[in-house]
């Protein structure tokens, strides 16, 4: 695969590439689908329930983006509106009360942004799910899948652990917006991908997120399985740990921090 940083964007904007069901369908069993925030309407940009892992009862979130064009369209190209992230909380919160770990698949270029989304709260939104996910007392874990646009990727991924697949992206802003604010034109979106550092390995390497996962058998049988295997252990592994809340306080508190030499 290649390196530049704009190849990785194309690559992980990929319409054949694996969406959230396609893990939730090949992963777990018998994944049941709830609906609704309870307050004004049911996203089909974020898809969530309850179902098996290994014989023990996970809660699932993805946010979902369709595979063709009329898919798509009805998942809103998997930019979640403030209800979708409300039902993710709502999920979440029943999750913790009765003691599910918590398993989310991240792939959207960004939260909607338009004057309806706006209106109903969508940056309190995000932040009540920053906050309330840095508090939960179950397991977390989040992939980044495609795209991890900004607010709309990172409302999903406080989490005890942060995995992201060897061509998706992580980034404050999208190649192309970034080009549009800095030099007024959005076909220096390479230059500008390069600059963001929104690489798994970029990640990596500044304690974004704790694991690469390749994908040169993406989409196969054993990639699933692969993907199962792993999630199993790592589950387990946070279900035993008593110093989870303050393990992922501490896991935040570290990133971006510098070691500053003393001069004399």
């Amino acid at each position: 695969m290649s390196q530049i940083p704009y190849d990785r964007v194309k690559l992980a904007r990929d319409s054949k590439r694996p969406t959230g069901q396609d893990y939730i369908k090949n992963i777990f069993k018998n994944f049941i689908e709830f609906h609704g925030d309870r307050r004004y309407a049911d996203d089909k940009a974020i898809m969530g329930g309850i179902a098996w892992l290994d014989g023990s009862p996970v809660t699932v979130i993805a946010i979902e983006k369709g595979h063709t064009s009329n898919e798509r369209v009805e998942r809103n190209f998997g930019a979640p509106h403030p209800e979708g992230y409300r039902k993710a909380l709502r999920l979440m919160k029943q999750a913790e009360k009765f003691g599910r770990p918590i398993i989310c698949f991240i792939d959207t270029s960004g939260a909607y942004c338009g004057i309806g989304a706006e209106e109903r709260g969508q940056g309190q939104a995000i932040a009540e799910n920053l906050m309330e996910m840095s508090t939960l007392c179950v397991p977390v874990l989040s992939i980044l899948i495609g795209e991890g646009g900004s607010g709309g990727a990172l409302a999903l991924a406080v989490a005890d652990r942060v995995w992201m697949l060897k061509n998706a992206v992580y980034s404050v802003i999208s190649p192309e917006g970034c080009a549009s604010i800095l030099w007024k034109d959005s076909s220096k979106a390479d230059v500008a991908a390069e600059s963001l550092k929104l690489t798994a390995e970029d990640a990596k390497s500044l304690g974004v997120v704790d694991r690469i996962l390749a994908e040169d058998d993406i989409g196969k049988k054993e990639y699933f399985e692969r993907i199962h295997s792993l999630l199993i252990d790592e589950v387990n592994s946070l279900s035993k740990d008593p110093e989870l809340l303050q393990k992922r306080y501490d896991r935040f508190r570290r990133i971006g921090m510098v070691k500053v030499e003393q001069i004399i």
